[in-house]
């Protein structure tokens, strides 16, 4: 990580524990999804289960696509910034939600709206 990048709030040991993070649960919804996809091609379940089986598919593909979006605001620096207000968005809120795009004050504007 060069000095050029907007992220200087984090240092490079709290950067690198988010991305350890970040790839752990790309793995895990990676897994998770190849898992699903099985269950899928076997097509038995009933309508039920196969409602809830599309729901399941749905939400990590979601997931996958936030870590990867995660992934891709690290690599061109933008990680840690309120994608609202570009105040840096402080470790202790991205240690505890990883794909936080927004800071604390963002995020409860848009909750109150």
């Amino acid at each position: 990580m060069t000095d050029s990048h907007p992220t200087p709030h984090l240092s490079s040991v709290q950067l690198q524990a988010l991305r350890q993070d970040l790839e752990e649960q790309l793995e895990q919804r990676t897994r998770q999804l190849s898992g699903l996809r099985v269950q899928e091609q076997d097509g038995s379940g009933a309508d039920g289960t196969w409602q809830e089986l599309i729901v399941s598919i749905t939400t990590a593909e979601r997931a996958i696509a936030e870590l990867s979006q995660a992934f891709a605001r690290l690599t061109n620096g933008e990680y840690g910034r309120c994608a609202h207000c570009a105040q840096a968005i402080p470790f202790e809120r991205l240690k505890v939600r990883p794909l936080a795009r927004t800071c604390i004050d963002c995020q409860r504007r848009h909750e109150a709206a």
